[in-house]
């Protein structure tokens, strides 16, 4: 999603994740839209919510299936209208200027014939999607992504000098399989590096 943003006519916009995993069913209204002190228990001060702080820019909804049915109608209004309103604000709708980047690794039709997820919704944010294969799937790239992670984490470290990836090493991580994608690699990276510490 930060890399569409990137080349696109809202890179000087912010950049906005809301990752539903981490929000309860019950919050998810107030996350998205934001609210006004005083909406619910615990709303002590006006908050914008994710569409309010990604105005101008870009809002990443991640794990879109976790979205409850009734926030999901909520979205689907928005989407549609490209208005909405915090919770317990009386006055007008509010305009939202932002583009919409929606996240899941469920398959939504599936969700939508079990009764889970909005069939309009489904296809009202299926406009242009974009199916990421898996790292297994792209062995190539394996290397890459190796040498990427292991400079980040040398440079989170601190550790002075330089951090490289060893030919067999690189060779040895592109032919193993990766059922839990770049986390799975990020963390043989990290395991090695530390160990590589251990070493020295």
């Amino acid at each position: 999603a930060a890399w569409c943003k990137e080349p696109s006519a809202r890179k000087a916009g912010p950049f906005e994740v809301l990752d539903l995993m981490t929000v309860p069913e019950d919050l998810q209204m107030a996350e998205l839209f934001g609210w006004k002190r005083g909406a619910f228990t615990g709303a002590v001060k006006d908050s914008h919510g994710a569409v309010g702080r990604a105005e101008s820019g870009t809002l990443l909804i991640d794990e879109i299936d976790k979205l409850s049915l009734k926030a999901q109608a909520g979205l689907l209004h928005l989407l549609e209208e490209r208005t909405y309103r915090p919770l317990g604000e009386s006055g007008t709708e509010k305009r939202a200027n932002v583009r919409f980047v929606i996240g899941t690794n469920a398959t939504l039709q599936q969700s939508v014939q079990a009764g889970r997820f909005r069939e309009d919704l489904y296809y009202r944010i299926n406009v242009l999607p974009l199916k990421i294969p898996s790292l297994d799937e792209r062995a190539d790239e394996i290397p890459a992504w190796a040498d990427y992670m292991l400079k980040r984490r040398h440079r989170e470290s601190s550790a002075e000098g330089h951090a490289m990836l060893d030919e067999t090493a690189a060779r040895m991580l592109s032919l193993r399989r990766w059922p839990g994608n770049l986390r799975q690699l990020d963390n043989v990276v990290r395991r090695a590096y530390v160990m590589s510490l251990m070493n020295h």
